[in-house]
């Protein structure tokens, strides 16, 4: 049976692979970047996860994507052709995105079972970054759904500072 360490790094890895597909797929250049960023995000949740495996004491890193999606979303405004192309993909990122509810979940329930209170707040910061990452997604989804609107009437109601 596999313990919860192993689980959380397996859905990291899937995690990881998937969005790096969506980035393959992706003919749009920023998208691709944020993609990519997302994937790397993965790694690096990844590695933490390794790391209280091992009985390391560790910090996790902030999440890259995080800090470039507005200047992404502004630049994809900007080429609106880009968004039509890419709209056909809209139920990829809501696939990415329940991945995302579902990571948030587990991490957050997780946390709620250890008594090592520096795993208990690593395991609430990864779960965090979830979040922040389906509340990404959730934009990305919405950018495309609504492209001529969305920039203008949102005004990012939905992303946290970070």
């Amino acid at each position: 049976m596999m313990n919860m360490f192993e689980f959380a790094m397996k859905m990291e890895k899937d995690g990881e692979a998937f969005y790096r597909q969506l980035a393959d797929k992706s003919t749009d250049p920023q998208l691709t970047r944020l993609l990519e960023k997302l994937a790397d995000d993965e790694v690096a949740h990844y590695k933490v996860v390794q790391k209280m495996k091992e009985g390391a004491v560790v910090e996790l890193p902030p999440a890259n994507a995080l800090t470039s999606a507005p200047n992404v979303f502004a630049q994809m405004k900007k080429e609106e052709w880009a968004v039509d192309r890419m709209s056909s993909q809209i139920d990829l990122y809501k696939k990415a995105r329940e991945i995302e509810r579902k990571s948030e979940a587990f991490y957050a329930e997780k946390a709620e079972d250890v008594e090592h209170a520096a795993q208990k707040e690593i395991l609430l910061q990864l779960a965090k970054q979830e979040h922040q990452h389906y509340v990404l997604l959730d934009n990305l989804i919405e950018f495309l759904s609504r492209p001529q609107s969305w920039l203008e009437n949102a005004e990012w109601r939905h992303m946290e500072e970070y």
